[in-house]
């Protein structure tokens, strides 16, 4: 087992993986910017190096300064939480190259899953069913069109590189694929130094349904059941849930087997996640894998009692995962949601400043995961959550009534947050039949 563990991010995920290391009886390191100097994690850790200013690309993002730091510390391995280098192949196999083990997968397996071209491949190959569309990148508008009126519109227009709805146009027609086309290139360009797009058959108000898997070096692989992602804003997720409400067992069972075929033709082991379009028909068609623990992991923990992370460095370290597919139960129901710094009233807008009043929420069911606390600035340099609320009970009705309760605990004032709209979410008929799908809170609770 590893003596000391870097921990390469910042935030909740930081302090999470810092508390999975002290259970393990790990020594950490923490890295920090300038502009989290005051970050709560950095108490919990054994030994803090700042390592750079506020701007991500010259810190968080900075892979000499990171690896310096972790030499500095004489650390073992580095786990990069989600987000910034977690699905970086170069990183880890920097982090190889200096003999220091990356807590996640193999860069060929972040390399095969980063690019969706290239795993929508491997799914083939898998035998998992994909959204009908062009067997690879599209270079120009013509072979676009030709292909746009084989599979009929509409159509989706997707970054081969993309992640949170960036490079993603739908066209209904000639006229809209053709400027779609060519803006979607161009914000990929811009935000993935790739251009590379590909189209896939639109999928009509479906649910993101996806199943966590997590593999070891020993060939076993295991999937922990799935998660309801549907509730997102410009396909940025709010509220996971787990089990999704509409899933039969015979489409669980296989939605599980399909991503366990796909993790064993990528090679792949540390924790991941396989996700799928749900249609109305209960037909599942796959999106794309992420190769890194993902910021709605509770909801799986909370309902299969399980500690991904402590898996994810347990793997990493060589052992074999401590459970089987036949050890893993789901009991119960889970929700998360993300409190952002944001104003859902003036359309989602930024909110950094200092919290003048924090008031965490407590009680049975209720995991409160955050690195805030009364007299905390939130920086605007990062992402705006400061906080993850996971409720937990038997039943879905429950759930609901523990995260009313939760939610109206919790107290931050001096910033805005998501909290009072997810209040109103949960009084909305539709998601308390669990008559959801992605398009809910944009065509609900977006203002116009």
């Amino acid at each position: 087992m590893f003596h000391r563990i870097l921990v390469a991010n910042r935030g909740e995920i930081a302090l999470r993986i810092l508390r999975a290391c002290k259970d393990l009886g790990i020594e950490t390191v923490a890295v920090y910017s300038e502009a989290d100097r005051d970050s709560l994690h950095l108490r919990y850790a054994d030994e803090t190096i700042c390592i750079g200013p506020a701007s991500s690309s010259m810190s968080y993002l900075n892979i000499p300064a990171i690896i310096a730091a972790a030499e500095i510390a004489d650390v073992e391995a580095i786990h990069p939480g989600y987000g910034f280098l977690s699905e970086n192949a170069h990183f880890a196999e920097v982090c190889q190259s200096c003999n220091i083990k990356f807590i996640g997968p193999s860069a060929q397996a972040i390399t095969d899953c980063g690019d969706k071209v290239a795993a929508k491949a491997l799914a083939a190959k898998a035998n998992v069913p994909c959204v009908p569309g062009s067997d690879g990148p599209v270079d120009n508008e013509h072979d676009a069109l030709r292909i746009a009126r084989e599979i009929g519109f509409p159509v989706l227009i997707k970054a081969a590189a993309g992640g949170g709805g960036r490079g993603m146009r739908v066209a209904h027609n000639d006229p809209s694929l053709v400027t779609g086309f060519h803006s979607a290139r161009s914000e990929a360009e811009s935000a993935f130094n790739n251009s590379t797009v590909y189209l896939e058959k639109f999928v009509d108000k479906p649910r993101h349904v996806e199943i966590q898997i997590i593999g070891d070096t020993h060939g076993n692989v295991v999937h922990l059941g799935e998660r309801d992602c549907s509730l997102q804003r410009r396909h940025q997720k709010l509220i996971e849930e787990s089990p999704c409400p509409v899933l039969d067992e015979d489409t669980r069972k296989a939605m599980g087997e399909a991503a366990i075929r796909l993790a064993k033709v990528a090679n792949y082991y540390s924790a991941g996640t396989v996700e799928f379009l749900l249609d109305k028909d209960n037909n599942f068609y796959f999106i794309e894998i992420n190769s890194r623990i993902q910021v709605e992991h509770p909801v799986t923990e909370a309902v299969t009692d399980t500690d991904l992370i402590r898996e994810m460095i347990l793997v990493a370290a060589g052992e074999p995962l401590s459970f089987r597919q036949e050890d893993i139960e789901m009991r119960g129901h889970a929700i998360e949601f993300r409190i952002n710094a944001e104003d859902p009233d003036q359309n989602f807008k930024p909110s950094p400043g200092k919290i003048k009043t924090f008031v965490p929420p407590a009680g049975p069911g209720v995991r409160w995961d955050s690195h805030v606390y009364q007299g905390y600035t939130v920086p605007p340099h990062y992402d705006s959550m400061v906080g993850k609320l996971i409720v937990h009970r038997r039943t879905r009705k429950q759930a609901i009534a523990v995260a009313k309760r939760a939610l109206a605990e919790l107290q931050i004032e001096g910033i805005a947050t998501t909290a009072p709209l997810f209040l109103r979410i949960l009084d909305h008929s539709d998601f308390c039949n669990g008559d959801v799908d992605t398009g809910f809170i944009d065509r609900y609770f977006t203002p116009r």
